[in-house]
């Protein structure tokens, strides 16, 4: 199956992705050495071009990127998300309400996620979880999953060389 990581940033959830997927393809607006230039929001990306859409959007453009991905992926999209992102009436009506994800998946410890960089040390008061549609369920309602502790078993010591 192919992916597109439209925020990949430095290639922090590119790299674990290809373990998963035949093809990976990683882009950003800003250029940080990994992945072709483009803004996801403009680029002419053509509808059901990639069977997944996983990434990490800037939080002021989660919902645009969502209402985007959702035209490009065959089979779904899945965002990385301050837990946050589910509270807000606006939110609610123009991307919940009609299109609620098949699920919130909530991190049962915290991710600690530092900006531009990666930090074994880091910690976190940040809630995080991934809010999942997968298109061939059609259902109107949200399963909440849990997400138990991870961390320690899914790092690798080369993710921080």
């Amino acid at each position: 199956m192919s992916c597109l990581e439209p925020a990949c940033g430095r290639g922090y959830m590119s790299r674990p992705l290809l373990e998963q997927f035949g093809q990976v393809v990683s882009a950003d607006m800003i250029d940080y050495g990994f992945g072709e230039v483009r803004d996801f929001l403009t680029y002419p990306y053509l509808a059901g071009s990639h069977d997944w859409v996983i990434t990490n959007p800037p939080f002021k453009h989660a919902q645009d990127f969502i209402d985007r991905a959702m035209t490009i992926a065959k089979c779904g999209v899945a965002i990385l998300a301050r837990t946050v992102f589910l509270e807000s009436i606006g939110r609610y009506e123009g991307l919940f309400k009609n299109n609620p994800p098949t699920y919130f998946a909530q991190f049962t410890e915290r991710v600690p996620m530092v900006k531009g960089r990666l930090d074994q040390k880091a910690s976190t008061a940040t809630g995080y979880a991934w809010f999942v549609w997968v298109k061939e369920d059609v259902r109107d309602f949200t399963r909440l999953v849990w997400i138990p502790p991870c961390r320690r078993s899914l790092e690798k010591p080369e993710d921080y060389a």
